[in-house]
């Protein structure tokens, strides 16, 4: 490989090199469902909406739809990025080959911690639903951690069973998320429908006073809703486990992205402007308006209903969710760059599962549950999904441009902008640098200092940490062969016969 003067090219493995490799049981519509779980319409939605609501009313559709735009020029990078270098890990891979063993090492340090915080706190809040489910008391603290412990030992017994068993969890969350979601939203918006559409021009007062919506709004809406269309790129964490991966994951990734950012403004469409009383959920008074709303309307016996769908998307995302990190360990183990890598990059003998790098994450996910028995520390953990993705996610996209402005060549894959990449790149790489900022900067709140600095404390933590591992193993990291991926396993993952030129157009190798 060429990481200087030349593109990357394809290595054949050395001679005694021990290559680890998947199954290829993954194919588009699975990718997608992937992507389109971890995502997920539900956690998108109504994870945040509270937040969002309340920093922007009614005109926040317009953050959701700034948001998906934002993110679909990420994606598009990350397309061009999975069709060049199709291999387990994703940006991890990507952005070692852009810029160097380090570079993509700290890529991937962040990439991990943050799915496995994601895991741990997608638990909790998943817990908090099953009371409602079941027509029970809330859980006490402990109660909750107990059942977020069993919720963990569910995904990793579903990732365990293999990739059809997780396909299908994939395919059962999408057909009741986008059924629910839409079903929910259209009945609002046809039947309930309380305000007028002009509304959604105006804040009704949220944050910044009434009128027309001021910058500072949007900024604190679009941060809130930042991390909720994240996911998409979890179809590149497996792309040595599906057919034709070149072609497909590209694919897989943009849809999935759109496809959930369109039932996300439809449904948030529909449940903008049949919220009873702006007022009061502005104040305070309501703290769950999409509850409220759906059983002002719809009353109390789609509740429990609704509240199932909401448990079953969480599930599905925490499935989907571990089965990424546990291939981002995977991916680093197989390059041996990781304390107790002969271990972790072990894969079963019948399905190539990597069992020993699944367990882990369910290990790590629950021993950072233990922090939910301390409020404060759970809250500022949770702070770096919020941080921790748009970092990661910067490497591969911040990574792409250094390569421009540097002048050197990349590959072709089969998906290509051609003539636009460039100026693709350019734009998400000003949209990653905007949303960055914007959501590390703290907000003037009545929160402790330590929640309104938590997402850069929590990331300054993993970073900090991050040195010293990298301290520990870099004559290992900086070692790291390339040669253990090789292309005669990957079916299409070798550059067509072209690289991108600095002009964004293809040339002859």
């Amino acid at each position: 490989m060429s990481t200087q003067n030349g593109p990357v090219t394809p290595v054949a493995p050395a001679a005694g090199t021990e290559t680890v490799k998947l199954k290829r049981e993954f194919g588009i519509r699975s990718a997608f469902g992937i992507a389109f779980a971890f995502i997920s319409p539900i956690v998108a939605l109504y994870g945040i909406f509270a937040l969002a609501f309340s920093a922007m009313g009614p005109a926040v559709l317009w953050a959701f739809g700034a948001v998906i735009l934002g993110q679909l020029l990420v994606a598009l990078v990350f397309a061009q990025h999975v069709s060049r270098w199709p291999y387990e890990g994703s940006i991890y891979q990507w952005s070692r080959r852009l810029c160097g063993e380090t570079y993509g090492w700290f890529c991937g340090w962040a990439y991990i911690w943050t799915l496995i915080i994601t895991i741990a706190a997608a638990s909790y809040i998943a817990a908090s639903f099953i009371p409602v489910v079941l027509g029970i008391d809330p859980f006490s603290t402990l109660e909750q951690l107990l059942v977020s412990f069993a919720i963990v030992i569910v995904a990793t017994s579903i990732n365990a069973l293999g990739r059809r068993a997780i396909a299908v969890v994939a395919a059962v969350s999408i057909a009741a998320e986008v059924v629910g979601s839409i079903g929910v939203g259209g009945t609002l918006l046809i039947f309930h429908r309380e305000h007028s559409f002009g509304e959604l021009f105006h804040t009704a007062g949220a944050a910044y006073g009434p009128g027309p919506f001021m910058w500072a709004t949007v900024l604190a809406a679009v941060a809130f809703i930042g991390w909720s269309f994240v996911g998409f790129e979890s179809a590149g964490t497996i792309a040595e486990e599906v057919k034709n991966p070149s072609r497909d994951i590209p694919k897989a990734m943009i849809l999935s992205l759109l496809g959930v950012g369109s039932v996300v403004m439809f449904s948030a469409l529909g449940l903008i402007l049949a919220i009873p009383d702006y007022q009061a959920v502005l104040s305070g008074n309501v703290a769950d308006p999409v509850a409220d709303t759906i059983t002002t309307h719809l009353g109390t016996g789609v509740t429990q209903p609704l509240f199932a769908i909401f448990t079953l998307g969480f599930i599905a995302a925490i499935v989907v969710v571990q089965t990424s990190a546990s291939r981002m360990i995977w991916s680093f183990a197989r390059d041996d760059v990781l304390p107790g890598a002969r271990y972790l990059k072990r894969v079963t003998a019948r399905k190539r599962l990597p069992m020993v790098a699944i367990v882990t994450t369910a290990v790590l996910g629950m021993v950072l549950l233990l922090s939910t028995l301390h409020g404060p520390l759970y809250n500022t953990l949770v702070n770096l999904t919020a941080g921790g993705f748009f970092t990661a996610f910067a490497f591969p996209v911040i990574g792409v441009l250094i390569v421009r402005i540097r002048r050197r060549p990349l590959p072709v894959g089969p998906f290509n902008l051609g003539r636009w990449s460039e100026l693709v790149y350019w734009a998400a790489g000003a949209w990653m640098v905007f949303e960055l900022v914007n959501i590390f900067w703290p907000r003037a709140t009545d929160q402790p200092w330590y929640l309104q600095y938590g997402i850069m404390l929590t990331v300054g933590a993993v970073g900090l940490l991050g040195v010293l591992a990298w301290l520990a193993g870099r004559d290992k990291i900086a070692a790291a062969d390339l040669a253990l991926h090789s292309f005669d396993e990957v079916e299409d993952a070798a550059p067509e016969a072209g690289v991108e030129s600095v002009t964004g157009k293809a040339s002859t190798w």
